[in-house]
């Protein structure tokens, strides 16, 4: 470690935190400065393999420490409280939180007035805005490849409670909408701009009051573009949860997932690009190739002193838009 290398804190070693402690162990100017584990067990361990710096039980024990970031991986029902402690103790200034940003909308606006008092860099892990598909597919309808956009469909599908009844693990996790729904709302923000959710549907197929498959529409808030949503970790063959976007428009289609982009044009030209054929390369790859660019982009912004997209205020509209479409449910 140098005198220049970023001093970082991870809150939460579940898989993600254990995915980000490693990239940010192997990160140029990075030291890895502090983990904390609510879990006793896992906190044993991870003393045991990471004996030269500080495991602790709770975030606060973290100030003194001097860190530049910490990054907060636990459940999203404690982002909110783990965050608010990292600004109010003034344990770091920069601060990057697994998606979605909070449990509900109040607790994201708070966050959000929290890192504009704070002055740091936030940043919001939607994985798929480093996704080298979605980045080639974004670069081309920018670009005007299909022309102007007229309409647009996003499936978000997991196999993950598919064909399971009676159990309350679903409810746990806090329904498909906020776990996987926020990356297909993200996404379509992302790329859309100003969205506005219109009439929702929710069905429960694990049991009573779970949340397994929702079906919605939002609505630009500057042009006629509308888009439909469905979302379900209940549908079969899905060995990974797969994010779909269509796209509609006056010169042709362009649909994306995490593996390829899909051109249609009208005047007949089709083709194909895999993340092979986009230089999806990085320098350490573990979990997908998208983690590492994600956290090496954090990073930099933290050095360069620029803006993270999505910042906290662009998840927050993820948020909104959750909490939104739970009021406008059929």
């Amino acid at each position: 470690m140098t005198s220049e290398d970023l001093k970082i804190g991870v809150v939460g070693l579940g898989k993600m935190g254990l995915l980000h402690a490693s990239i940010l162990n192997v990160l140029p100017g990075v030291k890895l400065a502090a983990v904390c584990e609510k879990a006793s067990f896992t906190r044993k361990l991870a003393k045991k393999v990471l004996s030269d710096i500080p495991v602790v039980g709770d975030v606060s024990e973290f100030i003194g420490l001097n860190l530049d970031a910490v990054f907060v991986t636990t459940s999203t029902l404690s982002h909110f409280s783990v965050a608010k402690t990292v600004y109010q103790k003034q344990i770091a200034c920069n601060l990057f939180i697994e998606k979605p940003l909070a449990w509900n909308y109040a607790q994201s606006k708070e966050l959000c007035e929290l890192a504009a008092q704070n002055s740091g860099v936030n940043m919001v892990g939607y994985l798929r805005r480093f996704m080298v598909t979605f980045m080639k597919a974004k670069e081309l309808l920018n670009h005007g490849v299909i022309g102007e956009p007229v309409s647009f469909k996003v499936n978000g599908f997991s196999s993950d409670f598919c064909g399971i009844r009676g159990s309350k693990m679903s409810a746990a996790r806090g329904g498909v909408l906020r776990d996987l729904g926020s990356y297909a709302i993200d996404i379509a923000l992302w790329f859309f701009g100003e969205l506005e959710p219109k009439s929702a549907n929710i069905e429960s197929l694990t049991g009573l009051s779970a949340e397994d498959a929702v079906h919605f529409i939002m609505q630009s808030k500057s042009n006629p573009l509308k888009g439909e949503f469905s979302v379900s970790w209940c549908a079969e063959g899905y060995r990974m949860p797969e994010v779909i976007l269509s796209v509609e428009g006056s010169k042709g289609i362009i649909e994306v997932n995490d593996d390829k982009v899909s051109l249609k044009l009208k005047d007949g030209k089709k083709s194909n690009l895999y993340r092979h054929n986009l230089n999806d390369n990085v320098k350490f790859w573990l979990g997908g190739p998208e983690y590492y660019r994600e956290d090496a982009y954090f990073v930099d912004c933290i050095r360069n002193n620029t803006v993270a997209e999505p910042t906290f205020a662009a998840a927050s509209r993820v948020d909104l838009a959750i909490e939104t479409i739970h009021g406008n449910t059929e």
